[in-house]
């Protein structure tokens, strides 16, 4: 029986379909509404065989200079049984080719890598090795369907996601013996507090410790009105937690949560937080809030050789692997759009004038490029802010 794709307009039976078949917070209704206000279009498609729900997707759409038109792009989807996955993209891309005729469609699943989790400590060539080793008839089914791997990536597949279907003493066991004595002391630390932010007030803390931090590291955010719309549009899915002293918020972190997932978006630490290491109680206080909610995975969005993964890495033994970016050219143009990519996120590192003289290059200089001056889905799509979340 063949695959019928249709449209979904309801935010509750989408939300719904997402929890159900433990699908990532990126799939929520209210994170495609968040992006619409942000140089994308969202589209939410359910695919049924017969009665049968089999799979369904969240699409984004970037627009692109003429004649590309645009990008579909699916941020950790689509769900499907693993048995289904290859003909659930195949049915998305048929549906996606014939209503949108964007260029291609981009995936970055939340599907494991066969073989993952890796040791800590595994090596880029590990990770090579394991996507190099012959893989399951499922992966093979998805290239066999026109999907090929990219090195244009935008959510970083390598990561730390923790099991919190355990027990709590087990999940702190994973933790490095120095992590678990800086839980242990900061739960003590005189004045301080865990919980989640519902002031105002503590917002502007929050957004304050987020600017500091970045210019500390030295990498870029997003807007506090983005921030804001993340609460306003996810509503209870934003979950946002902090550590005060006091009356003052000195550190924090920012996830958004389905069911099966919490994934950490943003996280930020004061200078005094820094020196009472509240960072990393707030870490295991946020793993205990969403283990009591029912979550089954906290995701830590990506690791990179930066301090910052260094920090994460000591509350696991493991380290995860996802399969990546996968790319489905829609239209033959699609070679002339993935080559030009790592050129205009090169410019982008320029200001956004040179980005927008390499998108007017790409479209043959046939007059202004699009106001959406990246064109390049997950690097304007990764959630962090074009960095992993911090301590």
């Amino acid at each position: 029986m063949s695959l019928r794709v249709t449209p979904c307009a309801d935010q509750e039976t989408w939300d719904a379909t997402i929890d159900e078949t433990g699908g990532h917070p990126l799939q929520l209704w209210g994170w495609g509404e968040l992006k619409s206000r942000y140089d994308w279009t969202a589209q939410r498609l359910l695919v049924h065989e017969g009665d049968t729900l089999v799979g369904s997707a969240q699409v984004l759409y970037r627009k692109l200079p003429p004649p590309l038109r645009s990008l579909a792009y699916v941020p950790r989807g689509p769900q499907a049984a693993e048995a289904d996955r290859a003909r659930v993209l195949d049915a998305l891309s048929a549906y996606i080719k014939a209503h949108a005729k964007p260029v291609g469609i981009t995936i970055e699943p939340d599907w494991e890598q066969p073989g993952a989790p890796l040791p800590k400590g595994a090596t880029e060539q590990d990770r090579t090795d394991l996507v190099s080793a012959e893989q399951p008839e499922w992966l093979k089914a998805v290239a066999r369907v026109g999907f090929s791997p990219s090195a244009n990536t935008g959510l970083i597949p390598y990561t730390l996601i923790v099991d919190l279907t355990q027990d709590e003493d087990a999940i702190m066991k994973d933790f490095k013996s120095s992590t678990r004595q800086n839980v242990r002391k900061s739960f003590k630390a005189e004045g301080v507090r865990f919980g989640l932010v519902e002031s105002d007030a503590d917002l502007e803390q929050v957004l304050a410790i987020n600017r500091e931090t970045a210019k500390r590291a030295g990498f870029a955010v997003h807007s506090d009105d983005y921030h804001r719309a993340i609460r306003d549009l996810l509503g209870d899915r934003s979950q946002l937690i902090a550590a005060w002293e006091g009356d003052e918020v000195v550190a924090f972190v920012w996830l958004v949560v389905s069911r099966r997932t919490a994934f950490e978006l943003y996280g930020g630490v004061s200078p005094r937080g820094m020196k009472l290491r509240l960072n990393y109680g707030l870490k295991f206080w946020a793993m205990q809030h969403c283990k009591a909610q029912g979550v089954e995975r906290y995701d830590f969005n990506g690791l990179l050789n930066d301090g910052i993964s260094d920090f994460k890495r000591q509350f696991a033994s493991h380290e995860d692997l996802l399969i990546g970016t996968w790319d489905r050219p829609l239209s033959p143009l699609f070679p002339l759009f993935s080559s030009a990519l790592p050129k205009v996120r090169t410019a982008l590192k320029k200001g956004v004038p040179a980005a927008k003289a390499k998108l007017d290059e790409l479209r043959g200089g046939a007059g202004p490029a699009s106001d959406a001056p990246a064109g390049d889905r997950p690097a304007g799509d990764q959630p962090t802010g074009d960095r992993p979340t911090g301590g």
